[in-house]
């Protein structure tokens, strides 16, 4: 997962330019109202001047990782369009997550919320705070299947491979976890 911890300190080049980004979100959650809390936060992130410009559908995975025995997670990806920087971004993500009661207790235990900065423009920047796109992206179909129904021909900024592409590659592999469209629209 992108994390961030206080203060921010490291400015990634980002940081000199505010033109409006196109940037995705993953939401994840496996605990309480998952649809309550991802619709709450994603209109946290529209109060906070953060345009939505599309939202993947609710999806079901089984835990990836992480303590046995886990519920089920919903997970989705948001589009946004914004003139904050990928770090501001993201330190608003993490705020997002404490306000739904995060608490990070156990890697990849059971959250409220889980917000991870995907993919920021075609922005490749790796500090100490700060990775884009998300190392991990292109190994999670939880992740992938609702990004690619955003941005299926989108480009990785790294892997210079269609999300699409990425998707077949997970497909055509028997280990990966099932992911199961729930709710379309939300």
């Amino acid at each position: 997962m992108v994390r961030m911890t206080m203060p921010y300190s490291s400015d990634p080049p980002d940081e000199q330019s505010r033109q409006p980004v196109q940037a995705f979100i993953a939401f994840g959650a496996n605990l309480g109202d998952c649809r309550a809390v991802f619709t709450a936060a994603r209109q946290r992130l529209r109060d906070c001047g953060v345009e939505v410009v599309g939202s993947s559908g609710l999806y079901i995975t089984q835990a990836v990782g992480g303590p046995v025995a886990q519920p089920d997670y919903l997970n989705a990806v948001v589009e946004v369009v914004t003139d904050l920087s990928a770090t501001a971004l993201l330190a608003l993500c993490l705020e997002l997550e404490q306000e739904a009661g995060r608490q990070r207790l156990q890697h990849w235990g059971p959250r409220c919320l889980d917000l991870d900065l995907l993919l920021f423009g075609n922005l490749v920047c790796e500090t100490e705070h700060l990775i884009v796109p998300h190392p991990r992206l292109h190994q999670r179909r939880f992740v992938l299947e609702p990004l690619c129904s955003l941005a299926g021909e989108q480009l990785h900024p790294r892997l210079h491979v269609s999300f699409n592409d990425l998707l077949q590659r997970l497909l055509s592999d028997s280990a990966q976890s099932q992911v199961k469209l729930a709710e379309l629209i939300w």
